[in-house]
């Protein structure tokens, strides 16, 4: 019998040779350069534990898979129960009761007229299905989507994808998928114009850079798609689910979309799953006939284990009140690090909702300081991110993320179960990271100056 735990216990030390053999090895490269090739063996709630003993506030939740936090026993229990009931699975000649009712549950929670489900694995997986179910609705083949936005990287979502770093290589991608640029409502007027288009797709609040609206956009996207018989399609892959103090991001505008995509947190960190919630009349348009009942399907796409997991999730964010907790947080966290604004002048802003948070840092105006800054990204473009993100895990044992290429951005997406404690924390370490930062000879300089070297060598 394989004993599992015997043998993960055994060989985690070879982690990283193991990914350098068999998996990518240009990302080992990458976690080695930056210093964040940690072994990580255990995770509970909002913390990681490393080999070494060391707990790490995970602010990044695997991109926002964690929703409810790592390993929670509600989930875990839930798992366990399904794996005991012997319960038939995929028998694909049939239909499953799990899987009715986690669309059950979605239809209740989603946007009014949204409760016609279809379940996949992943986001990009709904992107793909959303894009042919607005094809199919409307009988068009044109897509807009926004610079900068991300869908993905499937070849098929690739055309929609609006970030250049990931499109090239690749082309050409589906044909007439137009890029607009966020928060622009004229140029999606132009974009819209010929009455060509079958869908406009768009994150509420942009991933990359955390990138929010001006609070008329979504309500006049909604209103040029009306106009000119358009879909909107909102990715809320990343947004979904409570992330931003809301269960859907467009709530915050009041905006209801035609098709709704989700994935992520759904999971409850445990298995793979994904939807497209949208109006029944559209998810006809794909399975009109008993000829097409398959027209569009996925293999795994109900099996009952993701069903359940994302039950348990569901039931876990109404039990503990989570989405509230992300807004009230979220509050409490936006506006402490805001503070940290007119205190350094390299921090130009902090935007977000809830709890998805960027903090935006810019050329300072003290000329030693700008000196610095610019011969910084002189080296690279996108090395100062890493100025903050390496020492919040090197001194502060907090794990975020750089949110994109050439934003001098630093992204948190921390589990939505977090507390004033984990807030105080990070507020705290960032206040210090952002003193180092600010003076001339502050280690940050050196470290950066080494990654560079770094990055050079290993090139």
């Amino acid at each position: 019998m394989l004993d599992i735990r015997a043998l993960i216990k055994s060989r985690s030390h070879e982690t990283y040779d193991l990914h350098k053999r068999y998996l990518n090895h240009q990302f080992v490269r990458v976690l080695e350069v930056i210093g964040f090739n940690r072994n990580y063996v255990s995770g509970k709630g909002a913390y990681l534990t490393t080999d070494k003993g060391e707990e790490v506030l995970d602010f990044l939740s695997g991109f926002g898979v964690f929703a409810v936090g790592r390993n929670h026993p509600v989930v875990r229990q839930v798992l366990h129960d399904m794996l005991d009931s012997d319960l038939p699975n995929l028998i694909k000649m049939d239909v499953g009761v799990i899987a009715g009712l986690l669309a059950e549950a979605l239809a209740k929670i989603a946007p009014e007229g949204l409760d016609a489900v279809f379940f996949d694995n992943s986001g990009a997986e709904g992107v793909d299905g959303a894009l042919k179910f607005a094809r199919a609705a409307t009988g068009r083949q044109k897509f807009v989507y926004c610079k900068r936005g991300f869908h993905g990287q499937l070849i098929g979502t690739l055309g929609v994808n609006g970030g250049a770093e990931y499109r090239e290589r690749y082309e050409p991608f589906i044909p007439g998928c137009v890029e607009i640029p966020f928060n622009d409502i004229n140029a999606l007027e132009a974009a819209l114009a010929g009455r060509d288009v079958a869908g406009v797709i768009i994150e509420p609040i942009q991933g990359k850079g955390v990138m929010v609206p001006d609070d008329d956009y979504l309500p006049a996207v909604r209103h040029l798609c009306d106009a000119t018989g358009t879909l909107f399609i909102a990715d809320e892959v990343q947004t979904g689910l409570g992330r931003t103090g809301k269960m859907f991001a467009v709530e915050h505008w009041n905006v209801i979309p035609d098709i709704l995509i989700i994935s992520k947190a759904l999971s409850g960190g445990f298995i793979p799953v994904g939807a497209i919630i949208t109006r029944r009349e559209i998810y006809n348009k794909v399975f009109d006939s008993m000829d097409h009942c398959w027209a569009h399907s996925t293999t795994f796409g109900q099996n009952d284990m993701a069903m359940a997991a994302g039950l348990a999730a569901l039931h876990v964010m109404a039990e503990e009140k989570l989405v509230e907790n992300a807004a009230s947080t979220g509050e409490y966290l936006l506006a402490g690090l805001r503070k940290l604004t007119e205190k350094y002048e390299m921090l130009h802003a902090v935007r977000g909702k809830g709890l998805m948070i960027g903090l935006q840092f810019g050329a300072p105006k003290s000329l030693l300081l700008k000196a610095q800054w610019h011969a910084v990204h002189k080296m690279n473009e996108d090395l100062f991110g890493q100025m903050i993100t390496m020492p919040l895990l090197d001194k502060h044992h907090i794990l975020t993320q750089v949110a994109g290429h050439h934003l001098d951005t630093v992204k948190i997406l921390p589990p939505l179960i977090i507390g004033k404690k984990e807030a105080d924390k990070f507020i705290s370490a960032v206040d210090e990271v952002l003193a180092d930062v600010h003076k001339l000879t502050g280690s940050a300089w050196s470290t950066v100056a080494k990654l560079a070297v770094r990055t050079a060598s290993s090139a």
